[in-house]
């Protein structure tokens, strides 16, 4: 398993497990946090699982797809550590990866 921590909006901190075969976006919504909305459930079809991802993790990420990179265009709190959270999938290099949940547009 890989941990993950989260900061919600509100700057609580919470850690969640991710199994092999599930992306962060699902690991943050078993979790119970609902502020992630995820409306497309993770068929990269909208930016509502926005995150940031911590710089000590950025590099380790899959490359960013250009429809991710579109996606997150239409997002007015895209930064340089911005990231969908349906696209990344647990991996041992990530393990105590810290994502923040970005503001909703």
């Amino acid at each position: 398993m890989t941990t993950l921590n989260i900061i919600t909006r509100e700057g609580v901190a919470t850690q969640a497990e991710i199994s092999a075969d599930q992306s962060v976006m699902e690991a943050i919504r078993d979790r119970g946090i609902d502020e992630l909305q995820a409306l497309c459930g993770g068929q990269l079809s909208c930016a509502t699982c926005h995150v940031y991802v911590d710089a000590d993790h950025a590099d380790r990420l899959p490359a960013m797809s250009e429809f991710e990179s579109e996606l997150l265009d239409s997002s007015d709190h895209r930064t340089g550590l911005s990231r969908l959270s349906c696209q990344i999938d647990s991996s041992p290099e990530l393990d105590g990866m810290t994502v923040t949940i970005a503001p909703e547009n």
